[in-house]
């Protein structure tokens, strides 16, 4: 990769862990599958906020959802039979979440019970859906990645319409994972985690996708996860493997690179504080919510309702 200015490079500072109380360093299904077989006491993801600046985030081999309030301190929401991964709010007392076990469930913030939302289509099971996002008309966006990658590139993205119409958007994608939509709307982008990269997929405007291409090529062990956008409309890519965030431009070239000092497990954010201006990363492995300072506010994450 030729770049003219190199970027800037930024250590994290860890600002939250997970309690002790609740760790759980033993075997689980989830981990013999995705981690080797390694005692996993918590692998997080999904982080998102309410309106009163807490940061809710998952731990999927456990089936949790944590609370986690401006102070730093850890509570449990809800633990169920599962294996969460993505979180949106749907509005301001339900979560909507991606269960690579159950399909699309929603969560009862006030009450902590966890319900299915959307478990199949056509009465088939999903392969194991990853992440969601809204655009600003309330369609739903979803990965569906199972356990593809590039020998079995088949890995799905997936728009559920307000009116409940499921659309397949694309099947041919090595390990779908994040998604975030553009701030015009015209255009998401897709981290695709075993292709080492991030596709560019635009919208048109009867429905159909078009021209899909690949906007930002990564290196290393494992790829892009997490996605977010800020306020300026430039890419921020969650790649473990690496322990970093990329801060790319509209050329896809990295002015900022954020560093793990905890672990290499940087899998997903939200922008949080007063200003929007502070990533929230979540570091899996170590079961750490890292931050730093952006240059700009995060893009408002938009809601159904």
């Amino acid at each position: 990769m030729f770049l003219l200015n190199p970027p800037r490079v930024v250590d994290f500072d860890v600002w939250s862990a997970m309690p002790d109380a609740y760790r759980r360093p033993r075997r689980s299904a989830w981990a013999d599958a995705n981690r080797g077989g390694a005692h996993t006491d918590s692998f997080l993801e999904g982080p998102v906020f309410d309106d009163h600046g807490n940061l809710y985030v998952t731990d999927i081999p456990w089936g949790r959802v944590f609370r986690i309030d401006p102070a730093g301190r850890w509570s449990l929401v809800a633990e169920y039979d599962g294996e969460p991964n993505g979180m949106k709010f749907l509005d301001a007392g339900h979560l909507l979440i991606t269960d690579y076990k159950n399909g699309l469930m929603l969560l009862d913030v006030a009450a902590g019970t966890v319900t299915p939302y959307l478990e199949r289509r056509n009465s088939e099971r999903f392969r194991g859906v990853n992440d969601l996002t809204f655009d600003r008309e309330g369609n739903l966006y979803f990965t569906d990645q199972g356990q593809s990658g590039l020998h079995d590139p088949t890995g799905r993205l997936y728009r559920l319409r307000p009116n409940g119409q499921l659309d397949l958007l694309l099947d041919n994608i090595p390990s779908p994972n994040g998604v975030v939509v553009a701030p015009d709307g015209r255009v998401l982008y897709l981290a695709v985690t075993r292709g080492n990269c991030v596709w560019r997929v635009p919208l048109m405007a009867d429905g159909s996708v078009s021209k899909v291409s690949q906007f930002f090529t990564s290196h290393g062990p494992s790829g892009p996860d997490g996605l977010a956008m800020d306020s300026e409309g430039n890419l921020v890519v969650c790649n473990p493997g690496l322990g970093y965030v990329w801060l790319l431009n509209h050329r896809a070239e990295p002015m900022t690179v954020w560093r793990s000092t905890q672990g290499m497990s940087t899998t997903n954010l939200a922008f949080g504080g007063p200003d929007r201006r502070t990533v929230f990363c979540t570091e899996s492995v170590s079961g750490s919510i890292l931050t730093a300072r952006a240059p700009h506010p995060g893009m408002p994450v938009p809601r159904a309702s």
